[in-house]
């Protein structure tokens, strides 16, 4: 009986501690976990980006960072001093616009479907911003089995780090820009099949939306070496959001958000380096047909390629605008390629 008490004493303790190490975040309208709420510090560096359970660890928030900044869905929703991290949830208003109804253009039987959105992709060097990328992309799906057929994008920016030291042996100091990349969403219209012995599979029912987070990892435990190089700690988290209670088919998709962690160093670098790569995509537009054949670009990190000023557009996505207030100038557009056609 004594060794059961002492047992349920320590296991208690360790319960404590976890909880004390993390912090939830809570919409304040739905009373529900609040995932993908990203945390700026003041120099501009995502410390932290909640889970499904809307969970972050509290060791990533470092006293000096002193005011920090809650964005979510695109939008700043916050600013919190350090102490307003002492709670263990923290209830946030998280009702920063409407989710945006999807255009369903007609619903006829057909051979693919073209699901258009907006996306944007950013890269994040030991927490700080690195490169970024947003634009227009329609994906093209067999209607039949619901697998992803091609990718066109329509239209997209670049920004990048200017004068940039590419020592090889100083990844610390690198322009990841060639990480950068349009959205996979290969299977969101079958999402069963991301359940795989190697990623763990949660779902959270929500007011508005169902969301299901996709984890994985490799490299946990040895470091794999290739000339020179060092790489590490590879995880990757997948967030997918669909109308609520509905059967998760293409047409009840909402938004995609994925994250891929990885460490890296020169063999001559004291310390790993973190690179984050972040990208996002939210469908406006779903349309049926039996002709693929539509225009697409070639997606280069070294131009911008656009027609229009997508990004004034009031529902799209723009990070730009969060990142450029911290970063100012230190991030330049890539040269259009389409200069003549801008409106």
């Amino acid at each position: 009986m004594k060794r059961n008490y002492l047992l349920y004493i320590v296991l208690l303790f360790i319960a404590n501690f976890i909880n004390a190490q993390t912090i939830t975040f809570i919409s304040e309208n739905t009373n529900k976990p609040l995932p993908k709420v990203s945390v700026f510090g003041k120099d501009g560096s995502i410390l932290a980006y909640s889970d499904i359970d809307g969970k972050i660890d509290r060791q990533a928030l470092a006293p000096s960072q002193e005011k920090f900044q809650l964005v979510y869905d695109n939008y700043p929703i916050a600013t919190l001093s350090y102490s307003d991290f002492d709670k263990e949830i923290i209830k946030i208003d998280d009702k920063v616009k409407e989710i945006e109804a999807v255009v369903i253009k007609n619903n006829k039987p057909a051979k693919y479907v073209f699901v258009k959105g907006n996306f944007n992709t950013y890269v994040t060097l030991n927490n700080k911003l690195n490169c970024y990328a947003d634009g227009v992309v329609t994906y093209i799906f067999d209607n039949k089995s619901k697998k992803l057929k091609s990718t066109h994008i329509e239209q997209y920016r670049i920004f990048r780090l200017e004068n940039v030291n590419m020592d090889r042996k100083q990844l610390s100091s690198w322009d990841y820009g060639t990480f950068l990349e349009v959205p996979k969403i290969k299977n969101v219209g079958n999402v069963e099949e991301y359940k795989t012995k190697n990623t763990r599979f949660k779902e959270l029912k929500g007011n508005r939306k169902d969301e299901v987070e996709i984890t994985g990892e490799a490299l946990q435990k040895k470091e794999f070496a290739l000339f020179g190089y060092r790489f590490f700690d590879f995880r990757s988290i997948l967030n997918i959001a669909y109308e609520k209670d509905s059967k998760k088919t293409l047409k009840d998709l909402l938004e995609y958000n994925e994250i891929e962690f990885l460490k890296l160093k020169h063999k001559s670098e004291p310390e790993y380096n973190a690179v984050v790569v972040y990208s996002n995509f939210y469908p406006t537009e779903l349309d049926f047909g039996n002709n693929n054949d539509i225009e697409k670009i070639k997606f280069s990190a070294n131009n911008s390629n656009y027609q229009n000023n997508f990004w004034e557009d009031s529902s799209f996505p723009n990070m730009q605008t969060v990142f450029s207030s911290y970063f100012k100038d230190d991030l330049k557009e890539k040269q259009n390629s389409r200069t003549a056609a801008v409106k």
